[in-house]
């Protein structure tokens, strides 16, 4: 008989870690490293990206991996979810594989074993190869077969030491922003009908991605990583849940903003029917042996939420709940939403009966090294404790939550906002590069070492004893005079 939840933790195994991507925090984009994303070329672009910022250094991570994985290992990271750049393994996206690319992947999942922290690799976090682009992109059907053959190229290299692999990331994002409405690489605004090529196309990439991963690593355990649409009950009651239910699962706009056309396709087999009415007649047809390919048994549902939209029951319908005024945001003007987590979680589990892993959360803060050179982001450690602690909510209310991989690891290149907005838990001095680990990175740390049961305690910051032990530990890279104790 298994032992009964203590709902003061999280379960036994639970998997702690802190999450980044290839081309917002790498650099090494020389044409001897890499070759050419479409984020390249976007950037070149007048006034697309903040300050006319782009990843060319980024935070340097690949002339830094192991400073910075040592850095991980003090903050008491045990898992660390990366991507690979398709076009540093890769330089055209196809053919030619580029050895350097593949030694500094070796190299980094190496470091990160020696460290004892278990690395979770994406295969595709948005910087798609500029040629292959020019030869249609993900509008292309062999897009599919191309990625298939980068993810062969990787697990092949890689999963001898990676067991936990993730297909794609965030596909209504980069498809939304970057297809759509044009504010994200490459920058198209393309009809919905293009629109809706592209989403099919990356759904049998997917799917493809899958079979490669199973074909060439023995013990793989798979996932991905859509963004997660969360419609969540402004009141804890049958009629509201179901209402929230409801939302979360519905399309009702003629654009890419939902969780269905792209999960049930992966999870279910099929398209979901509230999307074909309302996509008709602009819906494209394709071989019924695409939905085959596009639902390959997957052994965990990935998922990125940093906030949702709280719904009440009207008259038999969710009706959306508007902010109440001075409703608490981050700097990024996002409203600060702990129940999305909660209801986002146990919407998922419910309906895919999978296990779900967080594997985005977290805020932009207005954070800055403070006189005595420390970064006391008070704010992210309140809202990561809220969010937490709804995710515990979720697991007793029965959800199948397996872990959380905070966003991000340091300060990078947010897309088109540059370096404007800092989710890190570590502070990057994009003149310098020096790192300095904000307040929120100790507390983080306390979480991960009491599997979350100093959650229950209140905040207290304390420049005594703690901090001095904290300073010896941390010691190569900064010396903090503060540090969160819970």
């Amino acid at each position: 008989m298994p032992a009964p939840l203590d709902h003061s933790t999280f379960p036994t195994g639970f998997v702690w870690g802190a999450a980044s991507s290839s081309y917002q925090i790498e650099g090494g984009s020389t044409t001897d490293l890499r070759g050419q994303s479409v984020w390249d070329a976007f950037c070149r672009q007048p006034e697309t990206v903040h300050g006319g910022h782009n990843g060319d250094r980024a935070c340097d991570h690949y002339n830094r991996i192991d400073a910075d994985v040592s850095m991980m290992r003090d903050l008491g990271l045990k898992a660390y979810r990366l991507s690979t750049s398709w076009p540093r393994v890769m330089p055209s996206g196809t053919g030619a594989i580029n050895e350097t690319g593949l030694a500094f992947y070796d190299h980094l999942v190496d470091s990160l074993l020696e460290h004892g922290i278990q690395p979770w690799i994406t295969l595709f976090h948005w910087d798609y190869p500029l040629e292959l682009f020019r030869r249609g992109g993900w509008l292309n059907r062999d897009s599919a077969r191309w990625f298939a053959d980068f993810a062969q190229v990787v697990v092949r290299r890689l999963g001898d030491r990676v067991s936990h692999w993730m297909t794609i990331n965030e596909p209504q994002v980069f498809l939304q922003l970057g297809h759509a409405e044009g504010t994200h690489a490459p920058g198209l605004r393309l009809p919905l009908r293009e629109q809706l090529v592209a989403a099919h196309n990356v759904l049998r990439a997917h799917g493809l991605g899958v079979q490669a991963i199973r074909n060439n690593s023995s013990n793989s355990v798979v996932g991905w990583a859509p963004v997660g649409h969360v419609k969540f009950p402004v009141a804890e009651t049958p009629v509201n849940i179901e209402a929230a239910r409801h939302a979360t699962f519905a399309i009702d706009k003629r654009d890419l903003w939902n969780n269905t056309w792209f999960a049930d396709p992966v999870c279910l087999g099929d398209y979901p029917e509230d999307g074909k009415r309302l996509y008709s007649p602009e819906l494209p047809t394709f071989p019924s042996s695409d939905l085959a390919d596009i639902h390959q048994p997957i052994d965990f549902y990935g998922v990125n939420i940093y906030t949702g939209t709280p719904v009440t029951e009207v008259q038999g319908k969710s009706a959306p709940a508007q902010p109440a005024e001075g409703a608490a945001r981050t700097a990024f003007n996002w409203t600060i939403e702990p129940g999305s987590l909660r209801w986002g979680a146990r919407f998922l589990s419910d309906r895919y009966k999978l296990p779900v892993y967080i594997t985005e959360n977290g805020m932009s803060s207005h954070d800055w090294v403070d006189l005595d050179g420390r970064v006391l982001d008070t704010g992210r450690i309140d809202y990561t404790r809220r969010y937490l602690l709804a995710l515990r909510q979720a697991i007793t209310d029965g959800a199948d939550v397996r872990g959380y991989f905070h966003w991000s690891i340091l300060d990078n290149f947010e897309w088109a906002e540059g370096y404007k907005e800092r989710f890190g838990l570590v502070h990057v001095d994009f003149a310098t590069l020096a790192r300095t680990p904000k307040l929120s990175a100790h507390w983080y740390r306390n979480v991960i070492a009491t599997n979350g049961r100093s959650l229950k305690h209140p905040v207290t910051i304390d420049d005594t004893a703690p901090h001095r032990e904290a300073a010896q530990q941390l010691k190569p890279l900064v010396a903090p005079t503060v540090v969160a104790r819970i």
